[in-house]
């Protein structure tokens, strides 16, 4: 993916959190995946071993996609909080997330 790319998606992370379209926190994702809230998932590559599997296998299971492009230091400072998952509720925001880490 190109650098260009990559720091769209970080800008446009940090403008949906502007807009409080994301939800972050384990738990809260969690639920919201499970009841088709979550439009996308944001899950960082250096997360543990059992929260990479826990999330991936929701998102599978829930149709929802999900990205493990970004670190957990990317993502915290992309949306100035410490997070290792993110949730995005908005489906404009989902589409373009999606664009984005399509092209490459």
């Amino acid at each position: 993916m190109a650098k260009s790319n990559d720091q769209q998606v970080l800008s446009l992370l940090g403008l949906a959190r502007r807009a409080r379209q994301l939800v972050s926190g384990e738990a809260i994702v969690l639920k919201n995946i499970q009841t088709n809230q979550a439009k996308f998932v944001f899950l960082a590559k250096d997360a543990g071993k059992a929260t990479s599997k826990k999330f991936t296998d929701k998102c599978h299971t829930y149709h929802v996609p999900c990205s493990q492009e970004f670190t957990k230091s990317q993502l915290s400072q992309a949306t100035g909080q410490s997070r290792t998952v993110i949730g995005v509720v908005q489906p404009g925001f989902a589409r373009k997330f999606e664009e984005l880490l399509r092209m490459e």
